[in-house]
């Protein structure tokens, strides 16, 4: 069964790769790097002339030596205490904001509870909105609300901002009908209205939902309220309508959008538009697109530029994706970090392993930072090309880099295990992402499931089956409010 083992407990490094590998998409050459050297003989600094001897001082005389000062009473006890208290201080202020800048959400809340403890504690509103926003993005509603209520009853006055950041933490884990309850409570307090950016959030979740119905309702009461909707607005309607198919009222909307000035289309516009038809792969109808934004004025950037590149990629238009980025060099705009994983995945893809790592090397060269995705790509392309001593080499230079490794990243890494047959690896790793903390998504469970399948290895499918069903329920009881 494990004709090819891949034993990633010991990891290696990867070999370079040689010099006179040919680029590329005829590559420009990296800028060469500019070193300034400093010698410390070439400068003499004369020495500094003394205008006193050496233990005396100027201004200091016999009459200052026996004036003294009067005694304080355990000075130094005082000021050690002081600055303990005030390094203290800092130190848990310091570790709440790291925390929320990670998103670690559960540490955030430990320091905050013991900030919250402390006699000089002070409630202030910008902490309670970071929290409220962290909790949101993490998928913990049921938090935010219990934070929002401990925040009442601390004496802080509620604010159309808060409400706004509390629908928004319902509306990421798609609880509508809670996100509506607040929209409705909003309305009946006359200091916290809905402004745009509520009614913004509220229609994205409802888009992503693809209820449609509620988008149009939610319309009605903006322009009930004199509510001009903004280009974020629209941009969000766009990327919905586009993703259900619905073209002909995305056309209505970028029509009514050319019309009012409070809603012009803008980059975002193009790119959410650019997007929707590159993921479908209807190349034709994106490159119609793209001349028709830019007749309206607007002119791309290097993120339009990327998903063209990955558009042509995924459809192995390698002369068209070979003249985007020689448009970029000659427009001075740089290859960044996306735009050479959307390379390395379209060579991933396919397993051309050669390319894959030319296309890495040059990355290197010309000093653009390596990501997650960046590894993955290349963990997937070596699977794919059936090199698997060289995926023991890539993850063995992910933790020399230190690349964050998050589920994606174990998902790969489990892929080219099933790959290589090796299941017994493919379970350590499964092992060692639950030890990370990182949590299985339905890839990682589709490629287990489908590696136990090859192998009729149902005891284990169901195993899978049970846990993912678990892990799901426990998911919903989390999102629920308490």
């Amino acid at each position: 069964m494990a004709t090819n083992s891949i034993s990633l407990s010991s990891i290696f490094l990867s070999p370079l790769l040689p010099a006179a590998t040919r680029r590329l998409f005829s590559f420009r050459q990296p800028r060469a790097a500019v070193t300034c050297c400093h010698s410390s003989s070439s400068v003499a600094f004369p020495k500094k002339k003394k205008h006193w001897k050496e233990g005396e001082y100027p201004g200091f005389t016999e009459q200052d030596k026996s004036k003294k000062r009067t005694p304080i009473k355990n000075i130094k006890k005082k000021l050690d205490r002081k600055s303990n208290a005030k390094a203290w201080v800092n130190t848990v202020t310091e570790a709440l904001s790291d925390h929320i800048d990670r998103k670690e959400w559960v540490q955030a809340l430990q320091v905050f509870e013991m900030l919250k403890e402390q006699p000089f504690y002070q409630s202030k509103e910008c902490t309670y909105m970071k929290l409220l926003v962290l909790l949101g993005r993490c998928g913990q509603p049921g938090k935010a609300q219990q934070l929002f209520d401990a925040m009442i009853e601390e004496g802080l006055e509620p604010t159309t901002e808060f409400y706004t950041a509390l629908v928004g933490a319902y509306c990421r884990s798609n609880i509508l009908d809670k996100a509506f309850t607040i929209l409705h409570r909003m309305i009946e307090l006359p200091y916290c209205q809905p402004n745009v950016y509520t009614y913004s959030i509220l229609i994205k979740a409802c888009v992503d939902a693809s209820r449609f119905d509620l988008v149009d309702s939610l319309y009605e009461q903006m322009a009930e309220r004199s509510i001009v909707p903004n280009t974020v607005t629209q941009n969000i309607i766009l990327s919905g309508y586009g993703r259900a198919g619905k073209y002909e009222e995305m056309e209505k909307v970028l029509s009514g959008m050319l019309e009012k000035p409070d809603s012009t289309p803008d980059i975002w516009t193009m790119n959410t538009i650019l997007s929707l038809f590159a993921n479908k792969g209807q190349i034709e109808t994106m490159e119609r697109w793209y001349e028709k934004f830019c007749s309206f004025g607007i002119e791309p950037e290097t993120r339009t530029f990327n998903i063209l590149i990955n558009a042509y990629g995924k459809k192995r238009m390698y002369d068209k994706m070979s003249s985007v980025m020689e448009y970029m060099r000659k427009l001075s705009f740089p290859w960044t970090t996306s735009t050479y994983n959307n390379v390395i995945e379209a060579f991933s893809d396919i397993g051309d392993a050669k390319h894959m790592e030319c296309t890495f090397d040059q990355m290197r060269a010309e000093g653009v930072k390596a990501d997650t995705k960046t590894f993955c790509c290349l963990i997937r392309g070596y699977a794919n090309a059936g090199l698997f001593p060289k995926v023991i080499n890539a993850v063995g230079l992910a933790g020399k880099l230190e690349i964050p490794e998050n589920t994606s990243f174990f998902s790969s890494v489990i892929y080219a295990c099933a790959k290589a047959d090796d299941l017994i690896e493919m379970e350590r790793v499964f092992k060692r992402m639950k030890e990370k903390r990182c949590q299985p998504d339905d890839t990682t469970y589709s490629i287990m499931i489908e590696a136990y399948r090859k192998e009729g290895m149902t005891d284990k499918i169901y195993d899978l089956e049970q846990e993912k069903q678990m892990m799901s329920a426990s998911e919903k009881l989390e999102l629920m409010p308490t």
